[in-house]
Parts: C-alpha cells; sequence; structure tokens
C-alpha cells in the first residue's frame, strides 16, 4: 500500500547524508501503485547514488517493491526481481540458492530497480550482460513498457532509463543466470584467485577487495565511485602517455582507451584535499566524503575543481557517476 509522509528529512534516506529535507514522500510496495502517481515527481530507490545538495520541494516516490521470483529450466535460472529488493541481498540470495552469476558485482550499494539505470559494474561484469528485461511504467504515456536488453541501450554506466530520468519508473528486473557457468577473472585483483574458485569464494573475494578499498556509508558518508572512468581516443591516450607513460588504462573494443579516473586523481595528489565539509577520501581518490557537516555547495565546489584539476594536467574532461540533485532538477557539472 502507498504511504504517503510530508516534511521528511533527506539525511537518512541518501548515503551521502547531506541535512536537507524532502516536502513529501510517496513509498510504493505494489507495482501497480505506480499507475497513481501523477505530476512531476523524482524516483528514489536506496539513494546510494544520489546526493541531494539543498531541500527538495517535488514529491519523492520510493520504489520499495521486495519479492523474488525464481523459475528454473533447463539451461538456467529466469528470476524475477522487485525493484526495491537491495542489490547485495539479491547477490547472496541467489548463491546461496546455488544460482552463480552476480559475484562480481557484490557489495555494489543500491537497489534493484537502479541497477539497470545506471548499468552497474564492477570487476569485468556489468549488470546488463545478465538483465533479459526490465519493466518499466512510462510516465509520460502513461503505460506499461517491457524493455528487452537491447532496447534498454546498456552502455558504460549508462542507459535508456538515465538518459530519460523523468520518464520511465522501474518496476521489476529480470535476470537469466546460466547454468554453465564460468568464473570471470580476468579483471585486476581477481587476477589472483585460483581459477577453480567457486562463485561463493569470488564474491568473497570481492567483498574483501571493496572493504579495503572503499569506506563504508555507514560508517563514513559517501556515494561510491564520484566520478565516471573517462573513455578517450588513441591520440589523447597517446598525448597523456608522453607526460605520464604510468597511467592507469584499459584498451575498449571500440579502439578507444578507457582511463582510471581515480589514478588521474591520485597523480595529483589530491587526496585528502577539502572544500568546506566535503573532501576526498584519503585512501580512495574516486571517493568523495562527508567529512565534517558538508553542504551542498561543498560537494559542487570540491567536484568541479577536481574536474577542472584534471581537464588541465591531462586534457580529459571528468563526468560526475552520481546523480546530484537540485531543487529544480539534475546539476551538470
Amino acid at each position: 500500500m502507498t504511504t504517503h509522509q510530508t516534511a521528511i528529512s533527506l539525511k537518512p534516506l541518501h548515503s551521502f547524508q547531506l541535512p536537507y529535507s524532502a516536502a513529501e514522500i510517496f513509498t510504493i510496495t505494489e507495482a501497480d501503485e505506480v499507475t497513481e502517481l501523477k505530476g512531476d515527481y523524482l524516483v528514489l530507490g536506496e539513494g546510494s547514488n544520489t546526493i541531494f545538495t539543498c531541500d527538495f520541494s517535488r514529491p519523492i516516490v520510493r520504489i520499495a517493491i521486495d519479492s523474488i521470483k525464481v523459475e528454473e529450466s533447463d539451461d538456467g535460472f529466469h528470476l524475477c526481481v522487485g525493484a526495491g529488493v537491495n542489490w547485495h541481498r539479491l547477490v547472496l540470495h541467489t548463491l546461496e540458492q546455488n544460482m552463480p552469476g552476480l559475484e562480481n558485482l557484490a557489495l555494489i550499494p543500491g537497489s534493484v530497480g537502479a541497477a539497470p539505470v545506471q548499468n552497474i559494474g564492477a570487476y569485468g561484469v556489468e549488470v546488463g550482460e545478465l538483465i533479459s528485461s526490465v519493466t518499466a511504467w512510462d510516465r509520460e504515456e502513461r503505460k506499461w513498457c517491457e524493455f528487452t536488453r537491447q532496447q534498454c541501450e546498456f552502455a558504460y554506466r549508462d542507459s535508456i532509463f538515465k538518459r530519460h530520468p523523468k520518464k520511465f519508473v522501474i518496476t521489476d528486473v529480470r535476470f537469466f543466470l546460466p547454468k554453465a557457468w564460468r568464473p570471470r577473472l580476468s579483471y585486476g585483483a581477481l587476477a589472483d584467485i585460483d581459477k577453480n574458485a567457486s562463485a561463493y569464494e569470488i564474491m568473497s573475494a570481492v567483498v574483501a577487495i571493496r572493504n579495503s578499498k572503499l569506506p563504508n556509508p555507514a560508517q563514513i558518508p559517501n556515494a561510491g565511485s564520484f566520478f565516471k572512468n573517462p573513455e578517450v581516443t588513441p591520440k589523447v591516450f597517446n598525448d597523456i602517455v608522453q607526460h605520464h607513460p604510468d597511467v592507469a588504462h584499459y584498451p575498449l573494443e571500440n579502439g578507444n582507451i578507457k582511463l582510471a579516473a581515480g589514478w588521474l586523481i591520485d597523480k595529483l595528489g589530491l587526496k585528502g584535499f577539502q572544500c568546506g565539509g566535503a573532501a576526498i577520501h584519503r585512501k580512495q581518490a574516486l571517493v568523495l566524503i562527508n567529512n565534517d557537516g558538508a553542504q551542498g555547495s561543498d560537494v559542487l565546489e570540491l567536484a568541479r575543481y577536481v574536474r577542472r584539476r584534471v581537464a588541465k594536467e591531462f586534457g580529459v574532461l571528468i563526468e560526475a557517476e552520481v546523480r546530484l540533485m537540485g531543487n529544480d532538477g539534475l546539476i551538470e557539472l
């Protein structure tokens, strides 16, 4: 049943925990309730990839559809998962039920409904590879839509849902996990794992790595990786290599090169740099934190400063991965 609250603190509803409030919040627990919503509202999951930079006067809709349904076929498992299910809870559930495939994506914060929007990814796997379809309510045409994987238009940290933030409300996501499972261990630190490791052992390794590199939002408020890893052309990459031969990079199938945004920021010596109460984490340059009662203006000032420094030194413009919200909508850096 839909619940309605007014004058609610946003601090516990987004992991960066800035001290702002929302005029009203609706919580949806059943998919059909979405059809009753009207007007200009913001859809919010667990708030792990959203930073509210001010008080928010538009209605907020929280999706809390909490269901996991599984059908087994000869070649795999077909899952239909409610958008409100916690992502890591889903990963644990599939592994406990001997349905491997999501282990590389363990401990990514947020909800299942947010996963296709951002096309979350880690350690060589993107969620779009495992999604078979997405059900969403079209707010503009007021009709239900079923998106195939191809229709989701998945790209690096991108999708049709991200490009049209006010158009679709995702209610459930369907996954296909094949029984012919093969471990994905080619990326970074996972390359040292035993090739015969189980999916659960890989998940445990991913959790350990993430815990060693990324601050726990419950202890140090943050929104995870703040910036996207930029993609550059071979020409731009060659110009950078001339001055920085040790630049961290990953060749892409399209011939371009992906750079590690965290490496670029770290190379500038910005770990620990602070603007007001917002700071760059001392152990992970890709993470901005609420260090000491940060305000929205502190976060924006810090993010823009980092962008300017990276552009000046490397000739590369990095983009925010997090969703920065002002009262009028998304804020562009």
